[in-house]
C-alpha cells in the first residue's frame, strides 16, 4: 500500500469536498493518506513553503533523505515546494480552471489523473501521461422525501451555470411548473419575483439543500463545462431526471437513457476547456418534453440515473488504486 499526501486549497468548496472523496476512497483500499490543507490567509501563503522546507530538512538530519510520501496527488494545481516531499507527483486538474503557470510546470508530473474522458484528451494531447479514474459524489438519496413534478437547479457560487440565461426563459414562462434555484448570494442577480420561481439566494444547510434535492423530480444542469459535474452526479444519486447541455464532459454522465440532453448552440473557451451555451427554443422544447413525460418514463429514467450512480460510485476506488499502483 503507498503513502498518499492530498493536496489542494481548503476553504469549503468544491475542492474541500474532492479532498473528503478521494481520503476515503484511498483509506478503504488501504493506502495511508495525509491531507495537506492549503488555506487562506497571507500568512499561511508565506509560512507553508518554510514549513516544508523545514521539515525537509529536519528529515535529512535524521538521515531519511527529503522524501515523506510515496506519491503527492495535487488538486487542480501544481504546488511545487511540495514536489520535493514524494517519490511520484500527481495532478488532478479540472480543465476550465488550469493556469498557466501550471501548464509550464507539467514536466514536473509524473502523471495526470483524469477525471473525466474529456479531461484525459485535453492532458494527453499536451503530451502528459494520463490515467482515466473517473470521479464520485456524495450519495444524497432520502427515500423519504416525497416527490414533486418540479424544477431544481443547483447553481451556488458557479457562473459556469448557464444560471441566467434559465432564469430569463422561466420569466418568460409562467405557465411553466415551479422552478427552485439555490445561488450563492456573490453570484446570483436578483430580479423581480415572479409566481412560478423561487430563488433562494443563501447558504443553505446540508439538511435543506438534501431535502430539495429529493424533493424535486427535475434537475436542470446545463453547465457550461464541468470539472466533473458534481450537481449533475448528485442529481442521478436521487433518481431525478437530470436535463444537461449534450456535450464533453456533461454528456459523459447523462445519456439519454438516464436523462435529457440539450443540444448546443455555440461554444467558447475557458482555460483549455471548452464552454457551452444553449439556444433557448432548444431548451423550451426539452423543458416541455420533460413537463409531459408520463410518471411510469420519470421513474425509469430516474432509476436508471441512479443505478449509473451506483455502478460509478462503486468502481471509482477500484479505478483510482489501479492508478497508484501504476505509477511503480
Amino acid at each position: 500500500m503507498a503513502s498518499i499526501n492530498l493536496i489542494a486549497r481548503d476553504i469549503g468548496f468544491g475542492l474541500s469536498r474532492d479532498l473528503r472523496l478521494l481520503a476515503a476512497a484511498l483509506a478503504g483500499r488501504g493506502h495511508g493518506v495525509n491531507i495537506s490543507a492549503i488555506r487562506r490567509g497571507k500568512l499561511r501563503k508565506l509560512a507553508d513553503p518554510w514549513l516544508l522546507r523545514a521539515r525537509s530538512a529536519a528529515r535529512r538530519l535524521r538521515g531519511g533523505g527529503a522524501i515523506e510520501f510515496d506519491v503527492n496527488l495535487m488538486l487542480e494545481e501544481i504546488r511545487s515546494d511540495y514536489l520535493p516531499l514524494a517519490r511520484r507527483n500527481v495532478l488532478l486538474p479540472n480543465p476550465e480552471w488550469f493556469r498557466p503557470q501550471d501548464r509550464q510546470a507539467l514536466g514536473a508530473i509524473d502523471c495526470v489523473f483524469a477525471k473525466t474522458r474529456h479531461a484525459e484528451s485535453i492532458f494527453a494531447a499536451l503530451g502528459c501521461a494520463v490515467a482515466f479514474i473517473g470521479f464520485t459524489a456524495q450519495d444524497r438519496y432520502d427515500d423519504g422525501i416525497a416527490r414533486e413534478r418540479a424544477f431544481f437547479h443547483l447553481a451556488g457560487r458557479s457562473r459556469n451555470k448557464n444560471t441566467e440565461p434559465l432564469l430569463q426563459l422561466w420569466r418568460r414562462h409562467p405557465h411553466w411548473p415551479r422552478l427552485t434555484v439555490v445561488q450563492d448570494p456573490r453570484s446570483a442577480q436578483p430580479a423581480a419575483p415572479v409566481l412560478n420561481i423561487d430563488h433562494r439566494i443563501d447558504h443553505l444547510d446540508d439538511a435543506e439543500l438534501r431535502r430539495l434535492q429529493n424533493q424535486h423530480r427535475f434537475h436542470l444542469c446545463p453547465s457550461q463545462t464541468e470539472g466533473f459535474g458534481h450537481y449533475l452526479v448528485e442529481a442521478m444519486s436521487v433518481g431525478a431526471v437530470a436535463l444537461t447541455l449534450d456535450a464533453a464532459p456533461m454528456n459523459e454522465l447523462v445519456s439519454a437513457d438516464r436523462g435529457m440532453l440539450v443540444p448546443v448552440a455555440h461554444t467558447a473557451t475557458q482555460s483549455l476547456a471548452t464552454t457551452n451555451y444553449f439556444d433557448d427554443a432548444d431548451m423550451e422544447h426539452a423543458i416541455e418534453r420533460i413537463i409531459g413525460l408520463g410518471d411510469d418514463e420519470c421513474e425509469r429514467l430516474g432509476n436508471a440515473a441512479r443505478a449509473w450512480f451506483l455502478d460509478n460510485d462503486r468502481v471509482f476506488p477500484d479505478r483510482l488504486d489501479a492508478a497508484i499502483a501504476s505509477l511503480g
